[in-house]
């Protein structure tokens, strides 16, 4: 369609009410609970929603999405960071979600503070008119680049992971964290050198619940797995609310949301039983490990396109805490990871073939966990018939 119709994005995404999802983790996460939260505040007339659901998220997966659906006049798009600007300028969405920025696939997107900067530009340029941004404040290089955004809405995610934001995007000092509590481990960031500091949050995470703007506490009753589901939710609650939907009609549509595309499905692969978790930088694998429960786990990696072909973040990825349990290498990139798990101590074996490796789990009474990079996390998605 693209090829016949070069200018079909730009012409599919005008003339619809658009709320946007991007970030470096967690996009596809929120895309379906922001679905779902609006299908159900929609009731009899969700069919109005359209949505790329399978996180086909670059120019062509958004034509695709919408040229499936010509009358939907509400849209929720996870979108590619490198496609944010073009959306902001052709589609104008009406709420844009930022949840992180980490590094990944840096063969492709470089240094973060690069599509950061773009953000930040585009939002400058599209002025008054342009969405109310929903962001995360616990991330520095998201509030930088939601800077010039005309209206912001904070969220404190009490995120962990801050290894990808010690320098200030602003001025290039060192960042300083203070008061951290269980509420925020990491405690609010600021820069002594300039300005730039943690704004105050108009949603908290607050554990398993989310505090309102008007202080009150909701419970979140999620049925996907982790702190960082918990973060995605309150991002995807405030999107919904400025969308007009009411909290209660939000939180009852999160909790139809099981393994959105995939990600933490059970699933049955010939005679075994594994659970799928997809994880593809050192920010998700920080969160995707306390996660795991089960003796052995597997672990695949890839470094094609849609994976990053450096994989050397394996190294800033705390495989240390496997030391107690049996860890199966598997991938074309195995070796890798068997290199770095031997450095830290950890019981491992390799057996390339991902097919192979989850055949040496079977006959086990519960679901095997299994951590995955895209490409063979998608391989299993399609031995499981989930694809």
């Amino acid at each position: 369609m693209t090829r016949a119709y070069p200018g079909a994005f730009g012409a599919l995404v005008k003339r619809r009410r658009i709320a946007a999802v991007t970030g470096t983790n967690g996009k596809t996460t929120t895309s379906h609970l922001l679905a779902a939260a609006l299908r159900a505040g929609l009731g009899s007339e969700a069919g109005r929603l359209v949505t790329n659901a399978d996180g086909a998220n670059l120019h062509y997966g958004i034509a695709s999405a919408l040229a499936k659906a010509p009358r939907a006049d509400l849209a929720v798009l996870e979108t590619d960071e490198r496609v944010v600007k073009d959306l902001l300028a052709q589609g104008r969405p009406e709420v844009l979600v930022m949840l992180n920025f980490s590094r990944d696939q840096l063969d492709r997107n470089h240094e973060i503070k690069f599509l950061a900067r773009s953000w930040r530009e585009a939002l400058a340029a599209a002025g008054p008119d342009g969405p109310v941004v929903v962001a995360n404040s616990d991330d520095p290089l998201i509030v930088w680049s939601a800077q010039t955004a005309h209206r912001v809405i904070w969220i404190d995610t009490a995120s962990t992971w801050t290894a990808d934001a010690a320098l200030c995007p602003e001025c290039g000092g060192l960042l300083q964290r203070t008061n951290p509590s269980e509420g925020s481990p990491t405690g609010a960031w600021d820069c002594p050198a300039c300005p730039l500091s943690e704004p105050a949050a108009d949603y908290v995470v607050r554990g398993t619940d989310v505090q309102l703007p008007d202080g009150t506490i909701v419970a979140t009753r999620l049925n996907v797995p982790g702190a960082f589901n918990v973060a995605n939710a309150a991002c995807a609650l405030a999107a919904a609310v400025q969308l007009g939907v009411a909290v209660p009609d939000a939180l009852a549509g999160f909790s139809t949301v099981r393994s959105p595309a995939g990600r933490f499905a059970v699933a049955t692969i010939g005679e075994s039983l594994v659970r799928l978790v997809l994880s593809k930088n050192p920010a998700g694998w920080a969160e995707s490990l306390p996660l795991l429960k089960t003796d052995p786990v597997i672990l695949a990696i890839d470094s094609v396109a849609a994976d990053g072909k450096d994989v050397s973040w394996l190294w800033d990825v705390d495989f240390e805490q496997l030391g107690d349990r049996h860890v199966i290498c598997t991938g074309p990139r195995a070796y890798d990871l068997a290199v770095r798990l031997e450095y830290g101590d950890v019981d491992h074996e390799v057996i390339l073939d991902v097919a192979d490796a989850v055949r040496a789990v079977r006959g086990t009474p519960d679901p095997v966990d299994v951590i995955a990079t895209y490409t063979p996390f998608q391989k299993l998605l399609k031995m499981a018939g989930l694809r």
